[in-house]
């Protein structure tokens, strides 16, 4: 049994399909249907993440290199960074979420198994059988006229006060919040946060909350660095045009700073910060890359002892981040650069497969 909030919901809507690298295409298929503990949503906006664009262009680790399998299973409805209305309620769900008709909801990117010794250690985020949304069976993503959360999901309600466009960031900046958390960033320290993407950005707006000695933040766009002032960084470099290693150590009396976030995605972000992190700094590794990258690993032990904190989704900062922006705490301003219809889709993964022409772009079905 479910309720519903309307008679008429749609047999069938249209969905972005992903069929195999650089091969999607937007098709009608049936609308789910919830079962106990289930939700179903009407989408109101879905970004593309450069996770999604990676899956778009055929990275090995979305779709396997030989040796090791790819984690997607096509066909499938891709994004995870969404946003919508709940219209169908399965048998306790709303009990168990807090949820009504009506609500705007938003549900965690992972659907952890609850049964691994990580999940049953309040570890879900790094759950060994986990379903990320947009890329697995189990769980259809965001990139669709509706979406079901399916059971074992982590959802939330929004507050519709706050505007869609900023609702549908919660997924990245949570995900920015808990790399900050990783960085262990104390009063004083000189932060360098590397790529001022989405991501990135909203690791500045989160970091910006933690008042480091200085936030400092590099990107080769320079249009990206204004709106990083905005958010609250102190100084800003663009290695195109400054020896930015060099010019960080000469900012910290020629130590390095003390802690290192790499948001850039590509690996010469990781050499970067190794070679401009200070002796025993926190080095914070985010990205989604692409490509194996490579460094010489003896700077992480025998030449610097730096600490190495790895960082996944975002655990546990949905509740704060939704609350943040509720209250106006967390700035957003410019970040998304791009609404987009749904049918525009592929002018939209294009979009965001271009840090020059975009920020975050948004799919509004």
């Amino acid at each position: 049994m479910s309720t519903a909030i309307m008679d008429n919901i749609p047999k069938t809507m249209h969905a972005v399909r992903c069929l195999g690298p650089e091969n999607y295409q937007l098709q009608e298929i049936p609308v789910p249907t919830p079962g106990p503990t289930e939700v179903l949503v009407k989408i109101d906006a879905c970004g593309i993440c450069a996770s999604d664009v990676k899956c778009y262009t055929g990275a090995p680790m979305f779709w396997g290199d030989g040796v090791h399998p790819g984690y997607a299973q096509p066909p499938i409805t891709p994004g995870h960074e969404l946003i919508g209305t709940v219209i169908e309620l399965g048998d306790g769900a709303g009990d168990m979420y807090g949820l009504e008709i009506g609500d705007r909801a938003i549900s965690e990117q992972i659907v952890p198994c609850g049964k691994c010794r990580f999940c049953l250690s309040g570890r879900y985020w790094i759950c060994a059988n986990r379903d990320i949304y947009g890329f697995r069976k189990y769980s259809p993503g965001g990139m669709a006229e509706y979406m079901l959360f399916p059971a074992r999901a982590r959802n939330y309600k929004v507050p519709r006060e706050i505007p869609v466009e900023i609702a549908a960031l919660i997924e990245p900046l949570s995900c920015s919040m808990h790399a900050v958390d990783r960085a262990h960033m104390e009063f004083g320290d000189f932060v360098v946060i590397a790529g001022a993407g989405t991501l990135g950005l909203g690791m500045v707006a989160n970091a910006r909350l933690r008042n480091p000695g200085q936030l400092c933040v590099l990107d080769f766009d320079d249009h990206r660095l204004e709106i990083a002032k905005s958010l609250g960084a102190d100084i800003t470099i663009n290695p195109s045009k400054v020896d930015a290693i060099a010019e960080v150590k000469r900012l910290t009396d020629g130590y390095g700073c003390d802690v290192y976030i790499e948001a850039t995605g590509v690996p010469e972000g990781v050499r970067q910060g190794l070679e401009m992190i200070r002796k025993g700094g926190n080095f914070v590794e985010f990205s989604v890359m692409g490509k194996e990258t490579t460094a010489d690993w003896t700077t992480i032990g025998d030449g610097k002892e730096i600490t190495i904190y790895g960082s996944h989704l975002g655990p546990y900062c949905y509740p704060k981040v939704i609350d943040y922006l509720h209250r106006g705490i967390l700035k957003t301003d410019g970040i998304v650069s791009h609404q987009l219809p749904l049918q525009q889709y592929l002018e939209g993964f294009h979009l965001a497969h271009d840090p020059s022409k975009s920020i975050k772009v948004l799919l509004r079905p």
